[in-house]
């Protein structure tokens, strides 16, 4: 049975729903959460689509959560669904984050304050890691596995930057998943 077309997202749910995401993201696992908002809760997305948007928030430069957001509003409402998205996840955190500074300077070493900020970022850091587990459970045959093991020993324990992996793995697993398609079919 076909699946149902996925409910029409209004302009203002859009900048609504990102403004919510960007301000109860602080600390990282933006990913997790407009999963959630996005593919779970309003079923704006497919999971497939949500994937590409998460791989090309990656690879794009700039921050990945920003690009996911364009993504998803540009596939929800086009170019006006982009801007909705961009304004709602940037917005009200940089306002939000600017008041902070403002308390902080007026604060200054305030106790407290840091072991709170700790805090935050182990819950992003948690959703980040679901992310991730839910990303690798749609991950088939050896070679992702294999390319994923590769950037994390060569990243996380070797130290090795970023760039130069990635410009080295990225052509790497292309050519591995264009022989196992040839191989296919």
């Amino acid at each position: 049975m076909p699946e149902a077309d996925p409910p029409q997202a209004r302009l203002f749910d859009i900048l609504r729903v990102f403004a919510a995401l960007g301000m109860a993201s602080f600390g990282g696992g933006l990913a997790g959460w407009m999963h959630r908002e996005v593919v779970v809760r309003r079923r704006w997305l497919s999971e497939e689509g949500f994937l590409t948007g998460v791989a090309l928030g990656q690879v794009l430069p700039g921050p990945n959560s920003v690009n996911l957001a364009l993504y998803i509003g540009q596939q929800l409402r086009g170019l006006p669904g982009a801007a909705m998205a961009f304004l709602g996840i940037l917005g009200p955190p940089f306002l939000f984050i600017l008041g902070l500074a403002l308390l902080y300077g007026w604060g200054l070493g305030m106790a407290g304050f840091g072991v709170v900020l700790g805090g935050v970022a182990a819950a992003g850091l948690a959703n980040s890691l679901t992310t991730g587990l839910r990303t690798a459970r749609h991950m088939r045959g050896a070679w992702p596995w294999v390319m994923a093991g590769a950037t994390f020993v060569a990243v996380g324990l070797l130290r090795w930057p970023m760039i130069p992996v990635v410009a080295v793995l990225i052509p790497a697993s292309i050519a591995l998943a264009w022989a196992g398609s040839r191989a296919r079919g």
